[in-house]
């Protein structure tokens, strides 16, 4: 047994290593969706594949995935087969984290000739071929190139056929067989500092720390599962989905120190949009708003989710089927931490939380002299929902990590010109606890050609709910060339053309009527309400 101090000085190191390959993912990187946005996770795994722990700014449904597509793909590949140099790829959406353009690259780590861990990174990718689109898609096969697990590279080459596939099949290959290359790369800083790690503490593998990561977290999370009421929880919500709503439902039942969440009554499988959720990011999904509210600050590991167990019925729009497209499945799995909070936010004391504004991916791509072949990604967020004690944050990413791509390296790989970036005043929703506003930004193609634009956007009909009496936050809006928009292929992005995101606000938690007047007059002076505002929502005469 290790003694608590020596476990978090090794955990934290662990840690540290995977912060290093983050940062040099960053670094290394040729995609402004990887190296801008950062949608991509690093994760360290053990010997059997279960994650032991995550760089600090990984997306954290991603920290759940990996282990589950590692195991998936040692199964085509055993452990035992494996050799140094090896590296394991797929992005296969039903093994990996839900749509084609995440990229999952696992490098075995050996020390001598024992496998002792395996570095993991999934990656959004800029381009995986298919149609131009994001949401609008009938079924899987139009929307790119789907690998099977394989070898990217075999022990130590690159496996050119997979390279020739993967470039064949898409429009900007430099950046992403670029991008791949540079995991790889980080993946060998990954392996040289494990086995310094087993050096320095004369040890032959992972397998008693693993072990005690596991077995600790497990036990912290069912103690404060123990710590709820038993019962059953019931909650259902409409979510926009895409030319018809979406109902998402689910039952929780908390029996003893396991929690078991069934999504039986969700709305079917469809294919009037690319929504539909395979099972791991469903999975995925269901273990956040648990793992932030009840044991928030442990590190992400596989023993946090055993006493969590999902159910989700086959061919329901949460657990779709091949090949029903899922390109723009996070339209419904953002939504998934709503419909929970729903459920249990009464059991869960201050850390529930209102719906949020969610993301709205925006991505520009063409071929254009003096700037080459493009595809430049940002991704916004509205208003984050109010918890019991606390307003709604402004525009930040949630229920994951991302950043925003800045303004300045946009306009630099894309003839666009963001005229307008501010904070939309009256836009979340009131409560005791105030909801988190909005923003809205403003698109111009300044160039002399069309380009083409990809917008997702959320929240146009469904309002983020409320909690406790708090009142939703306010829906968003596209506007192209002043008209509001609501279907959303390809979009031919022409010289002049205006683009305009109103995304939005935050729901509130609890009665208005119970709202301090001295943080509505803070709110009017900080311009986050208007004196409209003020009066409409809280009755408030200024």
């Amino acid at each position: 047994m290790i003694d608590a101090i020596s476990l978090e000085i090794q955990w934290q190191r662990l840690i540290s290593i995977m912060d290093e390959i983050d940062n040099a993912t960053v670094r290394t990187s040729f995609s402004t969706i990887v190296g801008e946005s950062r949608d991509f996770a690093c994760v360290l795994l053990d010997q059997d594949g279960s994650s032991l722990c995550q760089s600090s700014f990984s997306p954290p449904d991603f920290c759940v995935i990996l282990p589950r597509t590692t195991q998936s793909m040692l199964k085509v590949f055993p452990a035992e087969t494996l050799r140094p140099g090896d590296v394991l790829f797929t992005n296969d959406a039903w093994l990996g984290a839900g749509h084609l353009p995440d990229f999952v690259i696992v490098t075995p780590v050996f020390s001598g000739d024992k496998l002792v861990a395996f570095m993991g990174t999934i990656a959004h990718v800029s381009d995986v071929g298919g149609h131009r689109g994001d949401i609008e898609a009938y079924d899987a096969f139009t929307e790119g190139l789907r690998m099977p697990p394989c070898k990217l590279y075999i022990g130590g080459k690159e496996n050119e056929l997979a390279f020739s596939i993967i470039e064949a099949n898409n429009r900007v290959p430099e950046m992403v067989l670029g991008d791949v290359r540079a995991i790889v790369g980080t993946h060998q800083i990954g392996v040289r500092r494990i086995r310094e790690f087993l050096s320095d503490y004369t040890v032959p593998d992972l397998v008693e720390l693993s072990a005690e990561i596991h077995d600790r977290s497990e036990a912290l999370m069912r103690a404060r599962i123990e710590e709820l009421p038993d019962g059953v929880y019931e909650f259902g919500l409409d979510i926009d989905g895409y030319i018809e709503t979406v109902h998402l439902h689910a039952t929780v039942e908390v029996r003893g120190s396991d929690i078991y969440v069934d999504y039986t009554g969700t709305s079917a499988q469809t294919r009037l949009g690319a929504i539909n959720c395979v099972y791991n990011v469903t999975y995925s999904g269901t273990m956040y708003p648990f793992k932030c509210a009840l044991v928030p600050t442990v590190p992400n590991n596989a023993g946090l989710f055993r006493p969590i167990h999902v159910t989700a019925p086959k061919g329901c729009i949460l657990n779709c089927e091949f090949p029903f497209p899922v390109r723009a499945r996070a339209k419904v799995t953002n939504n998934i931490n709503q419909v929970l909070f729903g459920a249990v936010w009464p059991i869960l004391g201050e850390n529930a939380q209102a719906g949020s504004g969610s993301i709205w991916p925006f991505s520009v791509s063409g071929n254009i002299e003096g700037y080459g072949n493009f595809a430049v990604f940002i991704l916004p967020h509205g208003g984050r929902g109010a918890m019991r004690n606390m307003d709604g944050q402004i525009p930040i990413a949630f229920p994951h990590n991302s950043s925003v791509t800045a303004t300045e390296i946009m306009e630099i790989q894309a003839p666009i010109l963001m005229e307008c970036k501010e904070f939309l005043p009256d836009s979340a929703g009131p409560g005791r606890t105030r909801g988190g506003i909005s923003q809205m930004i403003r698109f111009r193609n300044i160039g002399q050609e069309p380009m083409s634009a990809r917008i997702r956007p959320d929240k146009m009909f469904c309002e983020p709910p409320g909690i406790h009496g708090g009142a939703p936050g306010r829906v968003g809006t596209v506007h192209m060339n002043g008209e509001i928009i609501t279907r959303f292929p390809p979009i031919e992005f022409k010289p002049g053309d205006e683009i305009v995101l109103r995304m939005p606000g935050g729901g509130g938690f609890g009665s208005v009527a119970e709202r301090d007047p001295a943080l509505i007059r803070q709110d009017l002076e900080l311009g986050y309400i208007t004196p409209e505002g003020a009066r409409r929502d809280y009755g408030l005469e200024i």
